[in-house]
């Protein structure tokens, strides 16, 4: 199996000049992919924009969402965008969608009652598929109607692989019936595998394959002590769980992580340091500084790839 490495930007925010070197530098190096988060409320860039300027400054780089927010979104309308951003990248595209952050917040932002959010889900994704694939699409469903749309120009990919994210039981279900991929975060390697056979149990069921390239992980990373902000949202996100055993410490920490996720499976990993995009506005507060971080993280990280 191919063992990949991308580089996650979380959701930090980025100055321009930053954004830019950050890039560069990831192409530079041979990192497989970028790939930027999406929070509406939070310091966070807009992952299809900054996807659609990285494109502009690269030629190899891959990119990807994790993840894009599908409820509340249009799925014509995203369809147009996912497809116009794959073609003039040269089929460089990696969309991962989800149900978005479980914050109320996030939600309202989105426009979207929280009890909605999984049956819009499960009607756009499919739709979205066929707007890529097919001419001349009709569909009446609950939340959505289409009458004879065909989308141009179509995408590269034909069609491009959709990963989800999530870790409840409904959402890794939602991954055997929908899904091409699995790409987690905040879990340790044995919870992943565990995950895994969720999603191949409903894929069986739903008289489908998961192809065994297609499973991966952000694996959030500190250079020195946890941030109080990271530290806080672990506790948020999974309560009882000791942040170690999630984060990895320093670069050796890192490779360790990364080296037993490829032992349970994983191949298509993202490292995500921890304090990303604040260390340009924030000088000296010990938070990584990712352009200039890229080289010594690439001589640590990608001689895992195969």
């Amino acid at each position: 199996m191919k063992v990949r490495v991308g580089y996650g930007l979380g959701t930090g925010f980025f100055e321009p000049g930053a954004f830019a070197d950050l890039v560069d530098a990831l192409e530079a190096t041979g990192f497989d992919s970028l790939w930027l988060s999406e929070r509406l409320t939070g310091e966070a860039l807009d992952p299809l924009v900054g996807l659609a300027v990285a494109a502009g400054r690269t030629r190899r780089l891959k990119l990807g969402t994790s993840v894009l927010v599908l409820p509340g979104r249009n799925p014509v309308m995203l369809a147009k965008e996912l497809a116009t951003l794959d073609r003039l990248s040269g089929g460089r595209l990696l969309p991962a969608v989800g149900l978005g952050a479980p914050e109320p917040a996030e939600h309202g932002a989105f426009g979207v009652h929280r009890r909605e959010r999984a049956a819009i889900f499960d009607e756009a994704l499919p739709l979205i598929r066929r707007l890529w694939l097919e001419d001349d699409v009709h569909h009446a469903g609950t939340y959505f109607r289409v009458d004879g749309v065909s989308l141009r120009p179509k995408p590269v990919q034909s069609p491009p692989d959709v990963w989800l994210g999530g870790r409840a039981p409904s959402e890794l279900r939602r991954i055997g019936r929908l899904g091409d991929g699995w790409l987690p975060s905040f879990c340790t390697p044995a919870e992943a595998e565990e995950g895994r056979a969720v999603v191949e149990k409903a894929a069986a069921e739903a008289g489908r394959t998961m192809d065994p390239e297609h499973w991966g992980a952000l694996v959030i990373y500190t250079e020195g002590p946890l941030p109080d902000r990271l530290a806080r949202a672990m506790v948020a996100r999974r309560p009882g769980t000791d942040p170690a055993s999630v984060i990895g410490q320093g670069l050796d920490g890192l490779r360790a992580r990364l080296e037993e996720f490829v032992a349970h499976g994983f191949t298509k990993l993202v490292v995500v340091p921890a304090g990303v995009g604040m260390a340009r506005q924030n000088a000296g507060s010990g938070s990584v500084d990712p352009a200039a971080d890229v080289g010594r993280l690439a001589e640590a990280v990608l001689s895992i790839e195969n």
